[in-house]
């Protein structure tokens, strides 16, 4: 096998160099523990300062609402849980979108399991929230509204500053998983109007292992990680300091390149669409073509399962993901898609191709070709396939 081309870049990124530079001294020569009293300590805590106002200042937050954690799934987990104990006595029904991470719907439905009313808005087939819904399923003793930003599977940007006014005009907490969004889209927290987001560092060429969620001051949110005194007592355990360090940079590269990254990975990701749409038949965009992330590109290929597309791509030196990696281990179809109205069969047949800074037109049109002739053959054996009639390929 001779190329190895990546094309999952919603699933993880690679380190940036420069990010790993900076790094680096925080594993061999400012090694202390940030909560040290010594001078190693001491130096430790200057760097995860340094951090927590930069990163702070990138999302228009203040650097006591900033609060350091092992990643997305843990920041969702905080923001769902701690709401909920925290404002149970002023009602118990939380809102969420049915086609947010697993890490949220995963943890809503053992909500519900302790006694709290979990309510699902509803998308429209491109996986836009359907706001004159969420108006009407909205409550006085709704505490918890909840909407990812950009949709992991399929891309799309929801309107989360209209979500933002009608969760303030019941006084419920509204909170956003921007970790598709950060260094891509605008994440201005202000100009939101979210109490709380989350975001992770190995989306944006950083480490993994690492993360955080904004909570706006004045908001009562309980711990779930109990410990030690860290993260001013809201969060339990040692400091992730390289890793913190590695966030902050990436975060500030993926800024300042935003615009320029923006515009060439989305060339890429219209190229690809473009291209599948006209040369490969009985396929579907999953999402919308307009208001979608700059590297997604999911569709469905009827016929045949997403994960016989996925292995022969993976032997063509095309690494791409059936669904969200969090989910692809799973025999059941992707939740996004059934909740965009998708049927069983479809949704099995999906695939998730993800582009990023690194990749080029080549690879690109490389896949295209590859795309073809494996779904060609695929599709040669499926008994649904021959059973539509003879196809014309191009």
């Amino acid at each position: 096998m001779e190329k190895q081309i990546y094309f999952d870049h919603a699933a993880t990124t690679p380190v940036d160099k420069r990010v790993l530079e900076k790094m680096i001294p925080f594993f061999t020569e400012t090694f202390g523990n940030a909560n040290s009293q010594h001078a190693f300590g001491r130096s430790a805590m200057k760097a995860v300062d340094e951090a927590r106002d930069g990163i702070a200042k990138l999302i228009n937050a203040k650097p006591s609402e900033l609060y350091f954690t092992s990643g997305g799934t843990e920041s969702d987990n905080w923001a769902i849980r701690g709401v909920a104990n925290a404002y149970k006595n002023k009602g118990k029904h939380l809102i969420i979108s049915p086609i947010e991470h697993a890490a949220m719907i995963t943890t809503a439905k053992a909500l519900e399991k302790e006694g709290f009313e979990v309510s699902f808005m509803q998308v429209d087939g491109e996986g836009f929230v359907n706001l004159e819904h969420l108006k009407s399923i909205v409550r006085e003793d709704t505490i918890f509204i909840g909407c990812m930003m950009a949709n992991n599977e399929v891309g799309t940007i929801e309107p989360i500053k209209e979500i933002a006014k009608i969760a303030k005009s019941v006084g419920a907490v509204c909170f956003t998983d921007a970790v598709q969004a950060a260094g891509v889209l605008d994440i201005d927290v202000k100009d939101l109007g979210v109490d709380m987001m989350s975001m992770s560092s190995h989306k944006i060429y950083g480490p993994k292992g690492v993360g955080a969620l904004y909570i706006r001051n004045g908001l009562k949110v309980e711990s779930i990680l109990t410990g030690g005194h860290q993260e001013r007592m809201k969060r339990g355990g040692t400091t992730n300091v390289p890793g913190v360090v590695g966030f902050y940079e990436a975060f500030k590269l993926a800024i300042a390149d935003r615009e320029k990254n923006f515009e060439y990975v989305s060339s890429l990701r219209d190229r690809f669409i473009d291209r599948v749409l006209a040369e490969v038949p009985f396929v579907k965009l999953n999402g919308p073509r307009e208001n979608r992330l700059p590297a997604n590109a999911d569709f469905s290929f009827k016929f045949i399962e997403g994960e016989s597309i996925l292995f022969s791509l993976d032997l063509a030196g095309i690494a791409v993901s059936s669904g969200s990696a969090c989910s692809s281990g799973s025999l059941e179809p992707s939740h996004v898609l059934l909740a965009l109205g998708l049927p069983e069969e479809l949704a099995h047949g999906s695939i998730r191709f993800s582009f990023g800074k690194h990749n080029t037109l080549e690879e690109v049109d490389y896949a295209v070709e590859t795309i073809k002739s494996a779904v060609q053959r695929l599709r040669e054996m499926s008994p649904l396939f021959k059973a539509e009639g003879d196809i014309k390929y191009v």
